[in-house]
């Protein structure tokens, strides 16, 4: 009997610490109803990502065979090398996510010249401009995208996408990436074309349909040298971000416009010339870089305002175009915001953000 009690007791003692043990285990696997509320709503919350973008006006790499070869773009490439167009503002690009221009010309070494005032060919090897500048994307939607014929638009086309730049034109040519972790859509728009400009809608959709997030239009429309916009322009930009394109890029007049915000998305009516191989001598060397940052919470863009402006001239040297386009300083520097502010002012937008 007495040896029974022993073990009886013993055994207690052995069940009761198990019975402890177990509990303790339990509760040390089993995060507490707030910790588990916690790791929910982290697990919940939509990611936060960012996407920052740089763009830039008319880029012509090329000399028109009726202007004088001394003074045109070919002889600046000859003598300088590629590196030397984009020299001042090479830091300005590789500071974003994606930088795009639009290219106002071809790219080719085949192809008639097409029956106009002015046609731009270049060759094949200045793609280099751009990709040793970190310029990732050109808009090919413009009046001189086939100046050498259909076959130039091709090649054209071909060299900047063997040279990993992404590129858009009209509905066919909508183009969805991914960039820094967000789905971008390109769409180019040539609204001078009668038969592109009816693709404008449809294009815009096509971005939506690829699953761009942001979605960047390019628009080539307007009256050269007209410092406003039209009334056709301004219902353009309206029904373009009424249909889902987050900024509008406008080209073609060759000087600057003003800016105008609209549904909480930004409109840049003309950023003007940029590296412009057009004209050796224009009367107007105002340009302006626009950036926006767009951040993405989950699918939502944020209405932040979260841009900058930097004016520029289109050329490094005094009384000509060398095509080399110089972030602006001084008095310049301060008579291209004023007349970026008195021009967006009347586009509703009365304080600009420069840099």
């Amino acid at each position: 009997m007495r040896s029974g009690s022993v073990f009886t007791a013993g055994a207690f003692a052995l069940c009761a610490a198990a019975f402890i043990l177990t509990i303790t285990i339990n509760n040390a696997e089993a995060p507490s109803p707030s910790e588990s509320e916690t790791l929910s709503a982290t697990e919940a919350a939509p990611a936060v990502r960012t996407l920052t973008v740089t763009a830039a006006g008319d880029c012509t790499f090329g000399t028109d065979i009726n202007a004088d070869p001394d003074l045109g773009f070919d002889a600046y490439a000859e003598q300088y090398g590629t590196d030397f167009f984009f020299e001042n503002v090479r830091d300005i690009f590789s500071e974003d996510d994606l930088t795009i221009i639009n290219f106002e010309g071809t790219l080719s070494d085949r192809g008639e010249r097409e029956d106009k005032q002015f046609a731009f060919r270049g060759d094949p090897s200045y793609v280099d401009i751009l990709t040793g500048s970190s310029v990732e994307a050109a808009n090919l939607a413009n009046n001189h995208s086939s100046d050498y014929g259909s076959v130039s638009l091709t090649d054209t086309q071909q060299y900047l996408t063997d040279a990993g730049i992404l590129t858009c034109r009209g509905e066919d040519n909508v183009t969805a990436a991914e960039v820094n972790g967000v789905q971008v859509g390109l769409v180019g728009i040539n609204y001078l074309n009668d038969q592109m400009r009816t693709e404008l809608d449809s294009a815009i959709n096509k971005a939506d349909d690829l699953g761009a997030e942001v979605i960047i239009l390019s628009m080539h429309w307007g009256v050269e040298k007209a410092t406003e916009p039209n009334e056709e322009q301004i219902e353009a930009a309206h029904r373009a971000i009424d249909l889902g394109a987050d900024l509008v890029i406008g080209t073609h007049p060759h000087v600057l416009q003003g800016i105008e915000k609209y549904n909480g998305r930004y409109i840049l009516y003309s950023l003007g010339n940029f590296s412009f191989g057009g004209n050796n001598a224009p009367s107007d060397t105002d340009t302006a870089i626009f950036r926006q940052t767009f951040t993405l919470t989950g699918t939502e863009i944020a209405d932040d305002d979260n841009y900058e402006l930097i004016p520029c001239s289109i050329t490094s040297a005094d009384g000509y175009n060398n095509y080399q386009p110089t972030p602006a300083e001084g008095a310049e520097k301060e008579r291209i915001e004023e007349k970026l502010t008195e021009y967006s002012d009347a586009l509703g937008v009365s304080q600009l953000k420069f840099r």
